[in-house]
């Protein structure tokens, strides 16, 4: 195991520059996952932590070593892509020995560090199966498992669940998180999903236009997201974000070009609501109702802006209806309209 540390990190493609000298610390046995919309420069980075792309300023280190020069091979890093890119002619037990075609060690070593791999990966019962037999699931375990016998000292991710279905994906954050608790090895994740972000990562790094904008814990990121992008960036639907002033304490919808923004996640905005001191009040015009069993999302227009709120399961809401969503207070974040960075709480 080791650490990965990102040192005024920059790419450039001519004179184009991607990557704004980022700077990162991930600890020994740490699972970080970067996450941001397409090209916001996550898997550029993966790639060069990789050595799949050359650095074109500051540094990366593997433990105490630089390696901004060193071959990806002398890396010792596993790599995991998304495409599983397993051999259709090999079966799987030959598929994941691939993974020691290059050691040096005894053809009885290989096959029991091949065994103990597909036991901890519950592959034991598909060994002399084909490719071609086994669910996307599956191929993603046989890859996860070529890379495992390497015995790496960390484990680079980039979007590994995307070809697979909402199912299969929920069943594979669940086991690869599963298997770092066991292994222990230290994890780069790159995804666009914020879920997998969410529930995967022991800190999530949010990046835009090649920059990190933060870098913390899931739960630190939705409860003090410190921008606007992040704040609407994380959390499932985004944070509803409005124009507003505020007085007292409370805060009120904005007309023309307000100095302030407030945001609130529409799970702590609520429709039927009795809260006796809201600190947001929002009130507009339903167009559309989704029901998802435990409670019930509502689309409204506020001013011509289309907020998200949550009303209870059964609720009596309908288009067209007028409704009313207040939300508590210290559940309203405030930006600095100009800067869009986040200023504490309402």
């Amino acid at each position: 195991m080791a650490t990965f540390e990102l040192r005024g990190l920059i790419k450039a493609y001519g004179k184009t520059r991607v990557i704004h000298g980022i700077d990162l610390l991930i600890a020994d046995g740490e699972f970080v996952v970067f996450v941001g919309p397409s090209g916001c420069g996550k898997s550029t980075t993966l790639r060069m932590i990789a050595g799949l792309e050359e650095v074109t300023g500051g540094e990366i280190r593997i433990g105490d070593r630089v390696v901004n020069e060193v071959d990806p091979k002398e890396r010792n890093l596993a790599m995991v892509f998304q495409n599983y890119a397993i051999y259709p002619h090999m079966s799987v037990r030959q598929n994941i020995a691939f993974g020691l075609y290059t050691s040096p060690l005894s053809k009885a070593d290989k096959a029991r560090k091949v065994d103990e791999a597909g036991a901890l990966l519950g592959l034991t019962p598909l060994l002399d199966r084909r490719p071609a037999a086994l669910s996307g699931g599956q191929r993603q375990r046989v890859a996860i498992g070529r890379a495992m016998v390497r015995d790496p000292v960390g484990f680079l991710f980039d979007e590994p669940l995307s070809n697979l279905d909402a199912q299969l994906r929920a069943q594979m954050r669940i086991e690869i998180k599963d298997l770092h608790r066991r292994l222990g090895t230290t994890i780069a994740y790159v995804t666009h999903d914020q879920v997998e972000a969410m529930t995967m990562a022991d800190r999530i790094v949010v990046m835009k236009d090649g920059h990190i904008l933060q870098a913390a814990p899931p739960m630190e990121i939705y409860d003090n997201p410190v921008d606007v992008f992040t704040a609407r960036f994380i959390g499932t639907p985004s944070m509803n974000i409005v124009p507003a002033t505020q007085s007292g304490g409370v805060v009120t919808l904005a007309e023309g070009d307000p100095n302030l923004l407030a945001g609130v996640r529409p799970h702590d905005l609520l429709v039927g609501s009795t809260i006796a001191d809201p600190g947001l009040t929002l009130t507009g015009t339903v167009t559309a109702v989704e029901p998802l069993g435990p409670e019930t999302l509502v689309h409204f227009d506020v001013a011509g802006r289309s907020i998200i709120a949550t009303a209870p399961a059964h609720g009596p809401v309908t288009i067209g209806a007028t409704v009313t969503a207040l939300a508590p207070r210290g559940h309203v974040h405030l930006f600095d309209a100009g800067t869009e960075k986040a200023m504490g709480r309402a």
